[in-house]
């Protein structure tokens, strides 16, 4: 029987949706593959057809979650009058759509976000790639030029830092991670600042 496009969908959702519920209800390491199947009323080996691992969905469940920062992003929600404050609102946003994953967070960050990885997955790739193009365009909103694989691999590298002190922070309304968030922005817009003067200054003629 020919499967349409519709069809696809609809069970790609109900996958997702009964991952979701599973997932909050007994987290990521005690929900199966099977039972993930089970709850979406489809057999264990269809659910392979959506999706190679239980990785895989996790990834688009928080693919999804941002997805709604980005379009807030787009309708400039996050404008602020430094880049510091921006990139602050931006990702505390993130954080608040991530909050029901948080305690899968980690299997995200070992697997579809872990930088070593070259490719594990579209759903992956797009929450790299959406993220990072997102803060270059709010740093050129701040004056600053298209922004080197070395700037972006530093924001990278503390942004996922701070996911992963965000999933296990027992403080009230993990204020600590906020406190972390704003020291590491301060830091890397720190930093920026610093290229970009250096770039300016013109080298002294002998």
């Amino acid at each position: 029987m020919r499967v349409t496009a519709e069809t696809r969908t609809a069970t790609r959702e109900r996958i997702l949706a009964a991952a979701r519920r599973l997932f909050a209800a007994n987290g990521f390491a005690a929900t199966t593959t099977r039972d993930i199947a089970q709850g979406a009323e489809i057999a264990t080996g269809t659910l392979f057809n959506y999706f190679p691992a239980k990785e895989a969905i996790v990834a688009n469940l928080a693919a999804e979650a941002i997805a709604g920062v980005e379009r807030d992003l787009a309708r400039g929600d996050f404008a602020a009058d430094s880049l510091a404050e921006e990139l602050f609102a931006f990702v505390a946003a993130g954080l608040r759509k991530l909050k029901a994953l948080r305690q899968d967070l980690p299997v995200v960050l070992e697997t579809s976000l872990n930088p070593l990885i070259v490719s594990s997955g579209d759903d992956s790739q797009w929450l790299r790639s959406s993220h990072l193009e997102a803060v270059s365009r709010m740093a050129g909103q701040h004056g600053h030029k298209e922004l080197s694989a070395v700037a972006l691999q530093l924001y990278w590298s503390l942004y996922t830092g701070l996911l992963m002190y965000w999933a296990n922070d027992t403080s009230p309304r993990q204020e600590d991670s906020l406190a972390l968030l704003d020291h590491s922005l301060e830091m890397f817009v720190g930093w920026l600042e610093g290229q970009r003067d250096n770039s300016s200054v013109k080298p002294q003629n002998k």
